[in-house]
C-alpha cells in the first residue's frame, strides 16, 4: 500500500495520507511496533526505532491526533484562562507568557487551548471546560488573594499548575512556579546604590496585592540593608500610568527623590512622564527603574532599566511539571521560585 494519484475529468484530488500501515509495510515491521515508535520508542532496540523514524520521515507520515485521541480519551490540550491587558497599562508580560508556553507545550506534543476570564463567575470556564473533557489539564495565573480557582481545581482533583504563589493559603498542596518579584527589586535598588543614589523612592501597588507587597519588600530591605531611611518615600497607587505620574509629582515635591524603583513598567512609564513635564532628563537628573522589562521599555527613546521576568523559563517548568502529573511521575518540589534579571538601560 503507498500513495497513489488519481485523475478525474482533468483535475487531480490530493494524495491519500499515508497510514500508519504504510510506514510498517515499508519498514518491514509490526503496525504495533510503528506506534511504539510513535507513542513508547523507549520499547523498541535502537536500530529498529531509527529505521521507523527514517521511514516516517520518508513518507511523511503524521500520527492521527484525533483517533488516539478517542483511544486514550485525552484531548493533548492545556487550559488556560486569558484577560485582555487592562486599560491605561504598559504591561504585555502575559503575552509574552503565553508564546512560550504554546512553544514550550508543542515540544512535548500539547497545545494550549485558551478560553475567556468572567469575573462575574471565575469558576465557570473551568467548570464548562472540565465537564467536556475538552482539556486535559490547566496552567492557572489568578493566583491573587480571594481568587478561588486553584482550590476549586483542588477540589475537583484536576491536573494544574499555577504561575504564581498560594499568597492566602501556606497549606495549598499544589503545584506552582513564579519569579522571586523581591530578588528582582532588590536588584533594581542596589543597582541604583551602586551608582551613588541614596534617595531611591518606591512606587507600588495598593497594599491588598501580595505581588506589589512582595516586590515592594525587596526595595525595603535593600535601603535598610545599606543604612538608608525611606521614611517618605513610598508610594501605593492603581497601576496604571497617570497614577505613576501623579505619585512621582508628589514624591518630587515632598521628599526630593533622586531616583525611582517602581512595580510595573506602567508606574515607571508615570514617572517619565512627569520628568518630561518638569525637563527632568531620565539617568542624567533623575534615575528610573521598572518591572517586567516590556517592549515599551524596550523602545522609550533613552531605554528604561527594568527587571526581566524569566517567563520563557516558568514555561517550561511548568509545561515540564505537567507531564509529570499527566504521566502520573513523582515531583520533586510544590513550588520552584525562579531569579529574575535586570535589563540596564540609559535611563538609571
Amino acid at each position: 500500500m503507498g500513495r497513489s494519484d488519481h485523475r478525474l475529468g482533468g483535475s487531480q484530488l490530493p494524495a491519500t495520507p499515508t497510514t500508519l500501515a504504510d510506514v510498517a509495510e515499508r519498514a518491514g515491521v509490526s503496525r504495533q511496533t510503528v506506534s511504539n515508535a510513535v507513542n513508547n520508542p523507549d520499547l523498541l532496540r535502537p536500530d529498529t526505532l531509527e529505521r521507523v523514524r527514517q521511514t516516517i520521515a520518508e513518507l511523511g507520515y503524521s500520527p492521527n491526533r484525533a483517533a488516539r485521541n478517542l483511544r486514550t480519551r485525552t484531548s493533548s490540550l492545556i487550559g488556560l484562562r486569558f484577560a485582555p491587558a487592562q486599560e491605561g497599562t504598559a504591561n504585555a508580560a502575559m503575552d509574552r507568557f503565553v508564546h512560550s508556553l504554546v512553544e514550550a507545550s508543542q515540544e512535548v506534543g500539547y497545545h494550549v487551548l485558551l478560553f475567556p476570564g468572567d469575573d462575574e463567575d471565575p469558576i465557570g470556564g473551568y467548570d464548562n471546560l472540565l465537564r467536556s473533557t475538552a482539556v486535559d489539564a490547566f496552567v492557572v495565573t489568578d493566583t491573587y488573594l480571594g481568587n478561588p480557582q486553584a482550590s476549586w481545581l483542588s477540589e475537583q482533583r484536576a491536573p494544574f499548575v499555577a504561575f504564581g504563589r498560594p499568597w492566602d493559603d501556606e497549606e495549598a498542596r499544589h503545584v506552582w512556579v513564579d519569579v522571586d518579584g523581591a530578588a528582582g527589586t532588590r536588584l533594581a535598588t542596589q543597582h541604583l546604590i551602586d551608582r551613588g543614589h541614596t534617595r531611591i523612592a518606591w512606587i507600588g501597588w495598593r497594599k491588598d496585592s501580595p505581588i506589589g507587597e512582595d516586590r515592594r519588600s525587596g526595595w525595603l530591605k535593600t535601603m535598610h540593608a545599606n543604612g538608608l531611611s525611606t521614611t517618605g518615600l513610598a508610594s501605593r497607587v492603581e497601576d496604571v500610568v497617570h497614577s505613576g505620574a501623579e505619585a512621582a509629582a508628589v514624591l518630587l515635591d515632598e521628599s526630593e527623590p533622586t531616583a525611582f524603583v517602581c512595580a510595573s513598567d506602567t508606574l515607571a512609564m508615570g514617572v517619565l512622564h512627569t520628568l518630561w513635564i518638569r525637563q527632568l532628563a531620565p539617568g542624567r537628573d533623575i534615575a528610573v527603574v521598572g518591572f517586567d522589562d516590556s517592549q515599551v521599555a524596550q523602545v522609550f527613546p533613552v531605554g528604561l532599566t527594568s527587571v526581566r521576568q524569566p517567563l520563557e523559563d516558568v514555561a517550561v517548568e511548568i509545561v515540564n511539571t505537567l507531564s509529570l502529573l499527566l504521566t502520573h511521575q513523582p515531583i520533586d518540589t510544590w513550588g520552584v521560585l525562579l531569579e529574575p534579571t535586570l535589563a540596564i538601560r540609559e535611563s538609571s
